[in-house]
């Protein structure tokens, strides 16, 4: 390693929840630098889950929603003797958190015909239940893991 880590910057939790979390969502969200229009989709989003949840807050269910989607183990490509192998590895908690997120967006994004804070909401809310694509994605990644465990020895 050449020269020093870049430092983690801390991000401004957003103005309507207060929370880090919803702010990552909407940076995560935000295409071109359109913040504003971000903070649209995701508080509608909100505002979709809250009518259809039947609860007040709607924070909860999209904490636990990403909770649900975070991947525990993920897997890493190591180079040994001119074979590649797939190694599983333990996902730190703020990359798992990234990574839901992002699944979450994408699924969103490929769905079509709706709004997109609708897609969204609904997205948010198959998380929560424990359904929906990005449950599906973090499965198939815990059991090509779990496939992988008997190249776990070539973690180092």
């Amino acid at each position: 390693m050449r020269r020093k880590r870049a430092p983690r910057r801390d991000i401004i939790a957003d103005p309507k929840y207060n929370s880090k979390l919803v702010s990552k969502f909407i940076n995560i969200l935000m295409l071109k630098g359109k913040k504003s229009t971000s903070e649209k989709i995701v508080y509608g989003a909100f505002d979709i889950i809250e009518k259809r949840s039947g609860k007040d807050n709607p924070l909860e269910v999209f904490k636990k929603a990403i909770e649900n989607a975070r991947p525990r183990v993920g897997l890493k490509p190591r180079r040994v003797g001119g074979a590649t192998y797939q190694i599983p590895v333990e996902v730190k908690t703020d990359r798992g958190t990234a990574i839901a997120l992002r699944w979450i967006r994408n699924f969103a994004k490929a769905k079509k015909g709706k709004p997109m804070k609708e897609r969204l909401a609904d997205e948010i809310l198959q998380a929560y239940q424990n359904q929906g694509a990005a449950i599906k994605k973090r499965q198939d990644t815990h059991k090509m893991a779990e496939a992988n465990r008997a190249f776990a020895h070539f973690r180092w």
